[in-house]
């Protein structure tokens, strides 16, 4: 099986023992992401702007890969409160286009950083 660690500075680096993302042959497999701004390091407050950053680092993670949303197979989407679901959910929506990926969305009691949503995906690259 051929591996290879994916990293670029378009993301916010790993804080902590991790890459942001391992590709295993045509899998690509991107860490959670946070809504970090990966220039200034900063979190904005609301979760709509934590979703925002967090998609842009993971789309900027798998082109890095050579991969896109819509090789996305497979993501899970961490809240901090499901009462920011639905509007995660319609920011998510917008990203990623049909057929859309499998995924699971639940709420956690503490994220890093004590973010407000933080999401990983599983790509094909083709």
């Amino acid at each position: 099986m051929e591996r290879e660690i994916i990293k670029t500075d378009a993301a916010p680096a790993a804080i902590g023992p991790y890459s942001q993302a391992v590709r295993a042959d045509n899998l690509i497999f991107v860490s959670g992401q946070l809504g970090i701004d990966p220039v200034s390091g900063e979190m904005p407050d609301s979760v709509e702007e934590q979703a925002r950053l967090a998609l842009k680092n993971l789309d900027a993670i798998l082109t890095e890969a050579g991969s896109s949303a819509a090789d996305v197979v497979k993501a899970t989407v961490l809240l901090a409160d499901m009462g920011d679901f639905a509007l995660v959910n319609e920011l998510y929506g917008d990203y990623f286009p049909s057929p859309y990926p499998a995924r699971a969305a639940f709420a956690v009691k503490t994220l890093p950083k004590n973010g407000k949503v933080e999401i990983e995906c599983i790509a094909i690259r083709r």
